[in-house]
């Protein structure tokens, strides 16, 4: 009796390229199956999420996870926590030189040097929805651009992971505009840059040291994904109020990794990553919108703070800043922010936003 074994996933793309020989010669086309080096392959992540946050594990350990079932254990993650093998900042360069192989980190640390990467973030006051968003970045081609000034750096951008919306807390009312003068906010990136615009004083403070900040009153608010996120932050805890609506519908980290390490896999595993990062992405999307709506209860409720309605001027006034921010980015640099701004341009009319 002769033994039966399991179909593996390299004994599969064996046959399924023998296959598309033979279909080839009988005159049809079949897409070819590269795949990746047989050996195992360890990759080291690191991220910016201190490990305490409830999204750590359901998301930054859930894409590892996703990852290795996906290739049987033959691509293993290693997930870090911030600062553990390099600086935060650090982490574009790290992966470059290979310190780390990748990262699910937020796009805002390189705006200096990679300006595009403004436009993975999430500008304030332009898609609405999650599926905008995706429409923008996918269907638009926007991705494809921010993915060639990464390669610049020597780094392949996957893609985004959704933090939900961009929520401020605050312990000052934010309702006209004219209450933003002189508002002292932690921001960085491209968002601070908005709101220096709108009179506010952009102040750039690590997530170690938000609490303590908003607490002493070294800034007035502050902004850390959606309502859920600053939450796993404790930022109820020394904040009155929540203000709404959020100032970018969808906000967003990102997953890089080593071009070096990218082109060494085969189209399979490349596959299998992009298809883990984009199913992480919309899953947490989903995740922060129900602790995003829970939070909101909670304030209230448990902390008896407020949750404060910016009036339309207000939402118009960011909406207009944001796309000041973003044409000045893109006169600095034409080959990438110019091309994805002129995407957003003709998405904010496609979809009546201008």
């Amino acid at each position: 009796m002769k033994n039966t074994k399991t179909i593996n996933r390299r004994a599969f793309l064996t046959k399924g390229s023998a296959a598309a020989v033979t279909v080839a010669a009988a005159g049809l086309s079949a897409p070819a199956v590269i795949a990746s080096p047989k050996k195992k392959i360890k990759w080291k992540f690191q991220t910016h999420w201190p490990t305490g946050n409830w999204y750590y594990d359901p998301i930054f350990n859930g894409l590892a996870r996703r990852i290795q079932e996906a290739t049987n254990g033959e691509l293993a993650i290693e997930t870090h926590q911030p600062n553990s093998i390099i600086s935060t900042g650090d982490v574009l360069r790290g992966v470059r030189r290979g310190t780390l192989d990748g990262a699910l980190i937020y796009p805002a640390y390189w705006v200096g040097d990679i300006p595009v990467a403004g436009h993975l973030t999430g500008n304030f006051g332009t898609w609405d929805s999650i599926e905008e968003m995706q429409f923008f970045l996918h269907d638009m081609g926007a991705l494809k651009v921010i993915r060639e000034a990464y390669a610049t750096r020597g780094v392949y951008q996957v893609g985004p992971v959704s933090n939900g919306g961009t929520a401020l807390y605050s312990n000052k009312r934010l309702e006209t505009p004219k209450d933003f003068e002189g508002f002292k906010v932690r921001s960085n990136g491209t968002s601070a840059q908005v709101f220096e615009k709108m009179g506010a004083a952009p102040v750039s403070i690590s997530g170690g040291e938000l609490y303590q900040a908003l607490q002493t009153g070294v800034v007035d608010g502050a902004h850390w994904g959606g309502v859920s996120a600053g939450w796993g932050m404790n930022l109820q805890e020394v904040t009155k109020y929540i203000i709404q609506p959020n100032l970018a519908s969808h906000q967003n980290s990102e997953v890089f990794v080593s071009l070096k390490a990218w082109e060494k896999l085969g189209t399979d595993f490349k596959k299998v990553i992009e298809d883990a990062v984009l199913a992480t992405h919309l899953e947490a999307a989903g995740m922060f919108m129900v602790r995003d709506l829970q939070r909101m209860q909670d304030f209230q409720t448990e902390h008896k703070g407020e949750i404060v309605q910016m009036n339309e001027d207000s939402v118009a006034m960011i909406r207009s800043k944001s796309l000041e921010v973003i044409d000045e980015i893109s006169k600095r640099d034409p080959d990438y922010s110019g091309r994805v701004g002129s995407i957003l341009r003709d998405f904010m009319k496609l979809t009546g936003k201008v």
